[in-house]
């Protein structure tokens, strides 16, 4: 469809701002995102709407414009709901890179406008199509959440006689259409799962067709924002994080017409993927905040006034937490070019949620940050309890990746590797500290073992990580300036790495070869750099002493 159609649809209530030469343009899908850089989800021709989170001031309407005209999106469309006017600087930006820009009036819905262009799109070819999202349009626009997945897996049953189910790439049960009856058994909703990621892990288009009993199942992927499959750079950036759509049919003999339609539904489905994850972006950013003032050594007191911030956020109705856990989580590439931060974020905020919950939001108190390969998980337990051998509940490694395993090693595939490690509970803000370096510790004890999903918790832990966060600071200081200023002094006056060669070598278990390749350096100059270590402080790393030394000395640095 053709950009200028947009104009002649009344219901859509777009007005056009800018642009009026580039109408011409053809729209191949479309995007709902509030994100400040949403270039990594865009394949080219897509029709972006956003409702203007990402703008603080008005510097940022042109960075957000030259990312959008870089990606090859057909054209932006701004929400008045939010700031009533577009605003003067988004509009300049757009006739600047000559961007077609419309204005949506409060009173349309987004999701209106998304399922009017997977109509077009589509081609209008199957009359089932129309039938289904012109009565989902009328869903979902009758309240703020259009009912969820579920309201379209109803309409596919009631119109289509079509059993589906929404699943996320662990095998939780998501939203399941009545006429499917019971939800699926978590072995079924598991194994699906797994044959979906082993699948996607090859490239191939779905859906993917599986035979489990008597039953066909076919399986469609659901990608956040309308992606198409060669729109993420690498398949693995979101392999771990992408719902899917499987039905209890065998689509191999099905028209295209019919294909057309339950991937028009999967985008459907995805707007309240993307609605959901929106409704992260709070708790993410207030475990990025307390963790931060963790890390830096900030005054308890100042992380107790961070967490009564974060508390009625994650515990609506419950006050303050009386308990809290953190899960560290890393995810691992052979390669070691692919950053795991985000796909161990989302996967935290997946398999942190009770297994038996259902629904595509019963993950509100959780909240994740990540950095780097790592992902940090702030759980609050409102009701901690004791057990009969007088440990506290909680979250316990073993339980955590029990029901996981099998999908998330599909998922993997040869090349990738999961690690966990899971704190003790804490009750107050002096022992956040330390719950994060023994969370830390565990998951390295997670990464000495074989498999690709491993996990380990507190109860495994040697006591010295837990007294590192109680080290008297002068002891701390003493300690770590013997062992660590000579490097330090060197690479300030030769602008060398040993510090973080020796976090690496450490970090990688005293492996030549998985520490070079991580530091993209030969192996001999590797071995040179852990030399110079050795020489300027008087150790030998290949002591198991002397490691330990700088490993505590990382730790209290």
């Amino acid at each position: 469809m053709r950009l200028r159609a947009l104009l002649d649809t009344d219901a859509l209530g777009l007005r056009l701002l800018g642009g009026e030469d580039e109408l011409d343009r053809t729209v191949r899908g479309v995007m709902t995102t509030d994100l400040r850089d949403p270039s990594r989800y865009l394949s080219g021709g897509e029709l972006v709407l956003t409702g203007l989170a990402w703008r603080r001031d008005a510097a940022d309407s042109e960075p957000f414009v030259r990312l959008l005209v870089q990606a090859g999106v057909a054209g932006l469309a701004a929400g008045e709901a939010e700031l009533g006017n577009v605003p003067e600087d988004l509009v300049v930006a757009c006739v600047r890179h000559r961007l077609p820009l419309f204005a949506v009036h409060e009173s349309v819905a987004f999701a209106t406008i998304t399922e009017h262009v997977v109509r077009q799109v589509s081609g209008e070819r199957a009359g089932d199509l129309a039938a289904v999202v012109d009565r989902h349009r009328r869903m979902m626009t009758s309240g703020p959440a259009g009912g969820g997945p579920d309201v379209v897996l109803d309409l596919l049953g009631s119109d289509l006689d079509l059993r589906a189910w929404v699943l996320s790439p662990t095998g939780r049960l998501i939203a399941g259409s009545k006429v499917a009856g019971p939800g699926l058994p978590a072995d079924t909703c598991a194994k699906l799962a797994a044959e979906h990621l082993a699948a996607a892990r090859t490239g191939r288009r779905g859906p993917h067709r599986v035979t489990l009993g008597s039953s066909t199942y076919s399986l469609f992927p659901v990608r956040s924002s309308g992606r198409s499959p060669q729109a993420s750079r690498d398949v693995r950036e979101t392999v771990l994080s992408d719902w899917l759509l499987a039905v209890e049919a065998d689509a191999g003999d099905w028209p295209e017409e019919r294909l057309d339609l339950l991937r028009g539904v999967t985008q459907l489905i995805a707007v309240e993927r993307d609605r959901r994850d929106a409704a992260r972006t709070v708790r993410r950013r207030l475990a990025h905040e307390v963790l931060e003032l963790v890390q830096a050594g900030a005054a308890p007191a100042e992380i107790a006034a961070r967490l009564r911030v974060a508390a009625p956020v994650l515990l609506p109705g419950l006050g303050a937490a009386p308990h809290w856990q953190v899960v560290v989580a890393r995810v691992e590439w052979q390669d070691g070019d692919l950053e795991g931060g985000p796909v161990a974020q989302s996967l935290l905020e997946e398999i942190l949620v009770d297994p038996s919950a259902t629904g595509p939001e019963p993950s509100d108190r959780i909240a994740v940050a990540h950095t780097g390969d790592e992902a940090i998980a702030l759980v609050p337990l409102p009701a901690v309890s004791t057990e009969h051998d007088g440990s506290e509940a909680g979250i316990l490694a073993d339980a955590l990746l029990e029901s996981v395993r099998d999908p998330l090693s599909a998922g993997l595939d040869d090349d990738g590797r999961v690690t966990l490690g899971v704190s003790a509970s804490v009750h107050s803000a002096e022992g956040l500290r330390g719950a994060l370096e023994e969370a830390r510790h565990a998951r390295r004890v997670a990464a000495a073992r074989a498999g690709r999903v491993c996990a380990a918790g507190h109860q495994e832990l040697a006591s010295h990580v837990l007294l590192l966060p109680f080290v008297p600071d002068d002891v701390r200081r003493a300690f770590t300036a013997r062992l660590l200023d000579p490097l330090r002094d060197y690479d300030r006056r030769h602008r060398a790495e040993l510090i973080p060669t020796l976090e690496a070598f450490l970090d990688c278990d005293g492996s030549w070869t998985r520490c070079a390749t991580r530091l993209h350096l030969h192996v001999n100059t590797l071995r040179y750099r852990v030399g110079r270590i050795e020489q300027l402080t008087s150790r030998d790393l290949s002591r198991l002493e002397d490691k330990l030394d700088f490993f505590l000395a990382l730790r209290m640095s």
